[in-house]
């Protein structure tokens, strides 16, 4: 842009094109036998032979005011399309005296334009292919470069490995040697050392520590706050909830509202029932506790340190430490019953 605003200084009209593998759907820039440029031809009014010269107008033009006010004057749409093209003031500043000053783009991709949507998905890869070689050139492993999608700003360690299909939305760190399985989407989250994510894991606004793994089909949705060395297993949804070193939520559960000690383990199908169709309420669960599968925690709720709590229990009152918890109905059987049948229609 400095090198054509130079160019135009004394009254000249500078021009920006560029040379790309196929020019369809641009201006064609038309020269004469020594070289100058003469004019610029759109695509649909172009001729055969014209369709087949592969410079194309950019679009950037650097031009005098007052020159560029007379040669609107003079416009017309005699053209297929009945439109008034802003690329005909070429032609009619040289037929007014005037020079055209033209560089050629270095790289075509610098000055690729968007007509339609095959453009458009041309131009983001293009972009994401500059992203992946700086990636590779500061140490990252990409599994495949051309399967990679960074949509904000991505700021990693030392040797770590990306995946294919994975996206990175907002501000997302990695840490040393963290590795993103296969289709994850991590957003304005930071993942720790040694941190393993398996595919298909979804995260937002999430913050995990060292050494910890995640996945496959986890969620961590905003406020997850996950310490050293912390587990979260397949279909596990953790929101708004601190994870303390050591603790494994391995299966199945929600995590909602909740603060959880260390060395804690929470069972397949546990459920902290936060929400009471009006308010949130908290979960708190103290370090070394232990919740059997299936347990339905009903915030607001404490287990204490050390707590057991017996598989398929509804815990509506505070759990003391140390000791065994139950909450089951008592199994019944129902002898001779039947179970309904449909009506035939």
């Amino acid at each position: 842009m400095q090198k054509l605003v130079a160019d135009s200084a004394n009254g000249d009209l500078a021009l920006l094109t560029a040379i790309v593998p196929d020019p369809t759907g641009y201006g064609r820039v038309l020269r004469n036998p020594r070289g100058d440029v003469q004019r610029i031809v759109e695509h649909r009014d172009a001729s055969d032979v014209e369709q087949r010269v592969n410079e194309i107008n950019t679009g950037l033009i650097a031009f005098n005011a007052g020159a560029l006010r007379r040669a609107l004057g003079k416009l017309t749409n005699t053209n297929t399309q009945r439109e008034y093209y802003l690329t005909d003031v070429i032609g009619l500043a040289i037929a007014d005296g005037k020079r055209v000053r033209d560089s050629v783009a270095a790289a075509a991709a610098d000055v690729l334009g968007i007509n339609d949507r095959a453009q458009l998905a041309a131009a983001e890869r293009t972009l994401q292919r500059r992203i992946a070689a700086d990636l590779m050139a500061r140490g990252v492993t990409l599994a495949d470069p051309e399967r990679l999608d960074v949509r904000g700003e991505l700021v990693v360690g030392t040797d770590v490995f990306i995946d294919v299909g994975v996206v990175l939305q907002g501000k997302v760190t990695l840490g040393d040697r963290a590795h993103v399985g296969p289709y994850a989407v991590i957003t304005d989250s930071t993942l720790g050392a040694d941190t393993l994510v398996h595919p298909f894991t979804v995260m937002n606004n999430g913050a995990v520590g060292d050494d910890c793994e995640i996945g496959p089909f986890a969620r961590l949705r905003p406020g997850a706050v996950l310490s050293g060395h912390v587990k979260i297993g397949n279909f596990v949804e953790v929101k708004n909830s601190t994870i303390a070193p050591h603790g494994k939520i391995n299966h199945l559960t929600y995590v909602g509202d909740a603060t959880v000690g260390t060395d804690v383990n929470i069972g397949a199908g546990t459920i902290t029932c936060n929400y009471d169709g009006v308010n949130k309420h908290r979960t708190v669960i103290g370090d070394k506790a232990s919740i059997g599968a299936g347990t339905m925690l009903i915030a607001p709720v404490e287990i204490g340190a050390g707590a057991t709590i017996g598989a398929g229990s509804t815990i509506t009152k505070d759990a003391p430490a140390g000791e065994l918890t139950l909450a089951r109905s008592k199994q019944v059987t129902i002898p001779g019953w039947q179970r309904p049948k449909k009506k035939p229609k």
